[in-house]
């Protein structure tokens, strides 16, 4: 399969009406119900946002948007530095295997990088396969089993 050029940048006000089916495509592939409207307007404000750690990145091809990613930089208990965590990862389904997902994390790694961050990790669901073919390329398994309660 043939794929013209990805390019791979931050997020812009203008992107919203292409970032918005991205990102609703992003929660139904994980079983979410749509999210409340009030969340994912302050997400897309806090992406825009200077003074805020969470960010947006958006694969282009042929002038339309087929990938996002979200990640934050966050203090840990374990390091000086900061770490980043890639929170959301996705492509549409028609520009899977063109390279979007490896690209937008690359981009991530080279955020990372020139913030002066060491470590970037994220998860997935355990049945998440064609994904976890492609992380496993791109970084090592940690080994750590997730939990969570909502309270």
């Amino acid at each position: 399969m043939m794929f013209n050029p990805l390019t791979v940048r931050s997020v812009a006000q203008a992107d919203f009406a292409q970032w918005l089916p991205l990102w609703e495509g992003y929660n139904r592939f994980y079983g979410r119900d749509a999210l409340p409207v009030e969340i994912t307007r302050t997400t897309w404000a806090r992406f825009l946002d200077e003074g805020e750690p969470v960010y947006a990145l958006v694969a282009e091809r042929d002038g339309r948007l087929v990938g996002l990613a979200h990640y934050l930089f966050h203090r840990s208990t374990i390091q000086i530095e900061l770490s980043c965590y890639l929170q959301d990862l996705f492509t549409e389904e028609a520009a899977r295997g063109g390279g979007v997902g490896r690209a937008l994390i690359e981009a991530v790694y080279e955020r990372a990088r020139a913030a002066g961050l060491k470590r970037v990790y994220w998860q997935t669901h355990e049945t998440n396969a064609v994904a976890m073919r492609l992380y496993d390329g791109v970084a090592e398994r940690s080994g750590f089993i997730v939990y969570r309660k909502f309270v």
